[in-house]
This record gives C-alpha cells, sequence and structure tokens, in this order.
C-alpha cells in the first residue's frame, strides 16, 4: 500500500500544491513555520479522515479562506483509490471515494491505516488516560471495524445516562438507568476484550523496538488497567449508583481504562529521563504499526515528524535503517536540515524522493540525489 499522489487546496499554509511520492521514503525539509507538517497531517486526513493534532476541521483552513479540499491517490493491491475530503465553514465534511460519498466516516478508518510519529506523543506519557484510550482506540480502529462502532455506541449511550444522572432530581430515574446500562455491558465487554488483547500482544513488539532503539539494558513494560477487570461489571454499575447520582457521572466503566508505562518496574512518568522517554515513545509507536501490520496484512503509512527532536544523527540513522527494512512500507519524515538528512539516506542506500519546502511552497524535488527541477510544483 502506498500513496502516489496528493493535491491540496487551501489547507492549513497551503494555497494549491500537488506532489507525486515515493513509494518508499518521501522527505521534507526547510525552517521551522513552512508547513513540513502540514504535509504529513493531510496523509493521516486521507487515512483516518481527520488531523492527527486539530479536533476542529476549521483549524485545517488557510487563513482568510472558507475551506479546506484534499484529493489523493493510494494503490493497493494493484489496484488504485481516489480519495477526496473537504470541509466547509458551517457545513458537514464530506469524504469520498471513488467518487461515492461514505455515510458514515467511520466505514473510511482502517482501510488506508497510518502511523504517526510526533513531539506531540510526549502527551502519552504526561497527560492523563483519556490520550493513553485515544492511542488505544487509534489502532484497534485500524484494524476491527466492529470495535470502533462499539466504542460510538458506548460513547452516545454514556452521554446519555450522564444527562439522566445529572437530571435525576424530581423524578425516579432507576428505571431509565436500568435500561441503558443493559445497553452498555455488552458494549463495554467487548471494547474490554479488545483492549485487553492488544496491550499483551503489544508488549513483546514494543520490548523488542525499545531494546533495538535505546541499546539498553532496562526493561519496560505497560500495563492495562480497567474496572472490568476487577468483578463483574453488571455489579460494579448497580454498587456504583448512588455515588454516580451524587457526583452526577457514570464513575465506572471503560471510560475510566488507562495504561500504565513502566522502566524498570518504575512510572515513566515520574522516574524515566527525557532520553528515555523519547525511546519509550518511539517504540511504542513502532509497536503500533507492527501490530496494525499484523492483523491488515499489509504496511501502514508511516509519518516521523521531526523526529531529529527526539535523538541525535546516529541514533536517527539507525532508526531509518530499521523502518528502511522489508519490515515497513511507505514513509513520510520531516526534518530541519536538508543536508543531513540527505546525507542519512545516501548512506542507507534507501530509495528516497524528498522536496525542499519554502516560504512559498514546494521549492526544490529530488529523486536519490538527482534533482527533478521541471517537476517542481
Amino acid at each position: 500500500m502506498h500513496l502516489r499522489h496528493i493535491e491540496l487546496t487551501n489547507f492549513k499554509n497551503y494555497e494549491a500544491v500537488s506532489l507525486d511520492f515515493s513509494p518508499r521514503f518521501n522527505c521534507f525539509v526547510g525552517n521551522n513555520g513552512v508547513g513540513k507538517t502540514n504535509i504529513l497531517d493531510s496523509v493521516h486526513y486521507l487515512s483516518l479522515t481527520k488531523s492527527f493534532f486539530n479536533n476542529s476541521d476549521s483549524l485545517s483552513i488557510k487563513y482568510g479562506e472558507e475551506f479546506f479540499m484534499i484529493k489523493g491517490e493510494f494503490e493497493k493491491d494493484g489496484e488504485s483509490d481516489d480519495l477526496y475530503c473537504a470541509f466547509q465553514r458551517q457545513k458537514t465534511k464530506v469524504f469520498k471515494r471513488n467518487g461515492k460519498e461514505y455515510q458514515k466516516l467511520s466505514d473510511h478508518v482502517g482501510r488506508y491505516p497510518v502511523v504517526m510519529v510526533s513531539p506531540a506523543d510526549s502527551t502519552l506519557i504526561t497527560e492523563g488516560s483519556e490520550e493513553r484510550r485515544r492511542f488505544l482506540n487509534m489502532i484497534i480502529s485500524q484494524y476491527d471495524p466492529e470495535y470502533l462502532d462499539a466504542h460510538v455506541r458506548y460513547n452516545k449511550l454514556l452521554m446519555q445516562r450522564n444527562k439522566i444522572l445529572r437530571e435525576s432530581a424530581g423524578y425516579d430515574s432507576a428505571t431509565m438507568l436500568d435500561l441503558y446500562d443493559d445497553q452498555m455491558l455488552p458494549l463495554a465487554a467487548k471494547i474490554y476484550d479488545a483492549r485487553k488483547e492488544l496491550t499483551e500482544n503489544l508488549k513483546p513488539l514494543f520490548s523488542d523496538y525499545y531494546e533495538r532503539i535505546s541499546h539498553s539494558a532496562e526493561t519496560v513494560n505497560i500495563r492495562y488497567r480497567s474496572h472490568l477487570a476487577a468483578s463483574d461489571y453488571s455489579a460494579q454499575l448497580t454498587e456504583a449508583r448512588s455515588r454516580d447520582l451524587t457526583l452526577q457521572y457514570s464513575t465506572t466503566g471503560i471510560h475510566r481504562d488507562d495504561l500504565i508505562f513502566e522502566i524498570n518496574g518504575h512510572s515513566a512518568r515520574t522516574s524515566a529521563s527525557q532520553g528515555q522517554q523519547k525511546s519509550f515513545l518511539v517504540a511504542l509507536k513502532l509497536a503500533k504499526f507492527g501490530y496494525i501490520s499484523r492483523m491488515n496484512g499489509f504496511f501502514p503509512a508511516l509519518l516521523l515528524d521531526d523526529i531529529f527532536d527526539k535523538f541525535d544523527e546516529t541514533r536517527v540513522e539507525e532508526i531509518i535503517r530499521l523502518v528502511g527494512t522489508g519490515d515497513f512500507g511507505q514513509i513520510f519524515i520531516t526534518d530541519t536540515q536538508k543536508e543531513r538528512i540527505h546525507r542519512i539516506l545516501d548512506r542507507t542506500g534507501i530509495d528516497f524522493r524528498l522536496f525542499r519546502i519554502g516560504r512559498e511552497g514546494i521549492e526544490e524535488e529530488i529523486n536519490n540525489g538527482k534533482e527533478n527541477s521541471d517537476e517542481k510544483k
């Protein structure tokens, strides 16, 4: 699977750009703020129908404009798909595959999976449990559409249940809560089972990548923590009913799940060095890549945003050699220094296409060391 071509209109800082990609390495170089990461985010949009960075589509519209549009052509198993994503202010996002509009955006998720490695990943360690649940959801949703459907339905029921808890004063809410509890039980069980299975299968991949990246004897671990592991969920809901009514929200369930990250048996958040945390996060994302590949039977796109923010040149070269093997597919990478990334890619001997981005857009395109001045776009 690979993305052959992309066109952007009014997307973030790009008024109009058209790019053809290598099926292996694609590098975007330039100063900070010129839009390197925005190219990667447009690939994320075509894969998962949304931005990696923003929950609001309006934030992806170029300043002063009313809409953005992304077109792309993916190739997989000898066949190609034309994808179209557009959003206009005050209107619903439109996403099409081969001219046919999706009625549910979730129906597209998993068809062209993607894994992003970004400096923003630090929130997985530093922020609250919601970030780690989102990490679990984004993995499973890219190979299990039934999970995504169950998660969407559970969240809708949870919102309604919380509304009843908030408005319970003055009437008997027990019957309505029983109704929602009965509907949430099977959905929670499916979500719990999928998350538990993922965590167990992710551990060996994660440990292997961490050792290869860090060259250390440290022991790393991830643990899945859930209310559903303790006892019967139905009994928990009954036991928590009085507390839920008092606090006016649902205090138990898979919406409270978390991942525990450990290095040498201690919290990665409080005990690990900055370097250890960076290695931890990259290994975790590569493990995510490996597991999605295993479940789908083909490679996701791998987006490496500003990886030099995490490691020195020697370590980055090791990582590029690692992802340049047959265990990975199409890769997109950003860097601020053209000579540095060019030098590393030349040493690895990997097929690549390099785009130099300036304030006015794409200023130079290089294929394996050869300039394509007539292909500048």
